[in-house]
């Protein structure tokens, strides 16, 4: 992905982040992202996202049937212009999550997808700034008061992730299965996390 294909579609957010660069956060387009979510998706590490096995087709679908939903949103976050990250938004009373948790005015749920290293190896930093870009995006761009995030358990590298940046532990909780059309979710154990707006940004309070 080049710096010109990142620019063709306007940011809801962009934020230079000092010793990183500048993050920008682009609603997903299914049909031109695609191919770099599926290679993401697929990778190993990425088992606990859910979608390892399906094709690129199947990917696309998922995410152009997002795009029709007003309380789920998709975008890829992109850094000087390449590709980043795919981060998801969404209304916690519209999700499985909210049959788990007492939900709060002002929650939204986030979902984060980060790019694979690359050859150079680890990225010391790296993954701290695009969560500080986004979530400044849900937290402020958004107006909302809590995000809350909901890793598989088994996931101890995302739960110690998001521990650094700042959220507390909240319940582990059974996501129920969802089995409709256009969507399935297999049950998952989950373990919730809450960051605040006051936590995050203490001066905006």
């Amino acid at each position: 992905m080049t710096e010109p294909y990142a620019h063709a579609r306007e940011a809801v957010h962009e934020q230079v982040i000092d010793g990183f660069g500048t993050v920008r956060v682009l609603p997903l387009d299914a049909a031109a992202d695609a191919p770099v979510i599926h290679a993401w998706a697929s990778e190993e590490r990425a088992v606990f996202w859910g979608m390892n096995g399906l094709d690129e087709e199947q990917v696309r679908e998922i995410y152009a049937h997002m795009a029709t939903l007003d309380t789920h949103h998709a975008f890829l976050v992109v850094k000087d212009g390449e590709p980043a990250a795919l981060f998801q938004t969404y209304e916690p009373e519209a999700d499985r999550v909210g049959e788990c948790y007492a939900v709060e005015p002002g929650d939204i749920g986030v979902h984060l997808l980060l790019a694979p290293a690359g050859p150079g190896g680890a990225r010391p930093g790296w993954t701290s700034a695009v969560l500080a870009a986004f979530l400044t995006y849900a937290l402020r761009g958004l107006d909302r008061h809590r995000v809350v995030v909901d890793p598989d358990v088994r996931n101890e590298k995302a739960v110690d992730r998001f521990r650094r940046q700042g959220f507390e532990k909240g319940p582990e909780v059974v996501l129920p299965e969802i089995d409709i059309p256009d969507v399935y979710l297999p049950e998952k154990h989950a373990q919730l996390l809450f960051l605040t707006r006051a936590v995050a940004f203490p001066r905006d309070s």
